[in-house]
């Protein structure tokens, strides 16, 4: 009796060791390791003990799962012998294995790393000092196991790609955002920078006919007028036609020299910086900070001029729109019901889809590019097209450009780019 008393401590301490194993291979294998090295940095022993360890994974998780073996073995074999003795070989070794391996289940896998995956940078933790001493004992086994490991990655080849790519670091932060981890501004912010590499000149320059610029043979009276009208502090100037924009002015430098008679505008012309529409909008950042201007201008293949991107329309696509006193704020979204909006041509197209869901697979960037795609032509007021579940009716036109159109939800999916004029 004394014999099962002891056989039954032991077991007892097995189940407890496979619990300790399994926790602590969930600890690590979820524990965030940014977290861990911050508190490594501000002097927390444990959590560079932790980091430590976590850089060796594989020797780590060879020993967990050595020892958690070694234990669920030594259970089960202590556990057939004593259920043996007492009710006999054949009903012993049957009952032994249904009960080892219930027990084992619920109290040294599930309910350890159920209790694990909620904290496990403190389990990780509080696991590290034995299981670091554990490594050492194994050593020569972790290494032979590492050898191991290196022939099997010559016989089967396998990507060593393991970063993070874009679209899961975006899913990491609206997971972050979803368990109150980083708040919806934070959230936004961090995506904005995310996606910023990946947009072109072209993305967010203000197309050429909503330029506003100024002749080089105007008069101060007219250039003073724009200024005034528009409360830009800069302007672009054209010799012939907006398409040849030879340098930008500045308001100050205008009132300063020209509008007292001291110089004429071409005296206080500086140069522009030309972009190919295809410049990523990071590099621009980077090239207009070096030579200290606020606007480049957008050059499409032609030589011609596309549009002009200015140092605040970069800095809206990271931290959103920045208005000033004169910008007049407009909607460019106007939600009428569940099922009904207002939105202006010059909306972005990805922004639409983002508002009502549904693929973007057009090549317009803007709501009045895609209603004359869909319609493959120029489209009149009143016409009416059909995209997926979308009822589309074009409000106002101005200067062959969609100004604004109705977009209705439908139910049922429409059929594509069908349009009644």
């Amino acid at each position: 009796m004394e014999e099962q008393s002891i056989s039954l401590i032991i077991i007892i301490g097995c189940i407890i060791m496979s619990a300790y194993f399994s926790a602590t291979e969930t600890a690590f294998s979820s524990l965030n390791r940014i977290r861990i090295k911050n508190m490594a940095e501000k002097g927390n022993k444990r959590a560079g003990l932790v980091l430590k360890l976590s850089e060796n994974y594989d020797g780590l998780l060879s020993t967990i799962l050595i020892g958690n073996n070694i234990v669920n073995i030594a259970s089960a074999s202590l556990a057939t012998v004593i259920f043996v003795k007492l009710l006999g070989d054949e009903a012993g070794a049957s009952i032994s294995t249904v009960v080892t391996t219930i027990v084992v289940l619920i109290f040294g896998e599930v309910s350890p790393k159920s209790i694990a995956k909620e904290s496990p940078e403190q389990f990780a933790m509080f696991s590290a000092p034995f299981l670091n001493a554990f490594m050492v004992l194994l050593t020569p086994a972790n290494y032979l196991f590492k050898q191991w490991k290196k022939l099997l990655s010559v016989l089967i080849r396998t990507s060593g790609d393991s970063g993070i790519t874009e679209e899961e670091l975006l899913a990491i932060v609206e997971e972050a955002k979803q368990d109150g981890g980083i708040d919806e501004q934070e959230g936004s912010l961090i995506k904005s920078a995310i996606e910023f590499t990946e947009l072109e000149a072209m993305d967010i320059a203000t197309p050429r006919v909503d330029v506003t610029g100024i002749p080089v043979d105007a008069d101060k009276e007219e250039i003073a007028a724009v200024f005034g009208e528009t409360g830009y502090s800069r302007l672009p100037v054209y010799k012939d036609k907006i398409d040849d924009i030879i340098g930008i002015i500045y308001q100050k430098d205008f009132y300063n020299q020209v509008y007292r008679g001291v110089c004429g505008v071409e005296a206080i012309v500086r140069p522009a910086l030309y972009v190919a529409k295809s410049k990523k909008i990071n590099v621009l950042l980077k090239e207009l900070q070096k030579n200290k201007m606020h606007i480049a201008v957008v050059i499409d293949e032609f030589g011609g001029t596309m549009g002009i991107v200015t140092l605040e329309d970069i800095l809206e696509e990271l931290v959103g729109e920045i208005w000033d006193e004169h910008d007049v704020v407009v909607q460019e979204i106007e939600k009428i019901s569940d099922q009904e909006y207002l939105v202006l041509g010059n909306t972005s197209v990805e922004k639409l889809f983002e508002e009502l869901g549904g693929e973007e697979e057009f090549e317009s960037f803007t709501v009045s590019g895609w209603v004359m795609e869909l319609a493959e032509r120029i489209p009149e007021e009143g016409d009416v097209l059909y995209y997926e579940n979308m009822t589309i009716t074009v409000m106002k036109m101005k200067d062959r450009r969609v100004e604004q159109v109705r977009i209705v939800l439908e139910a049922e999916v429409m059929e594509p780019c069908a349009a009644s004029f």
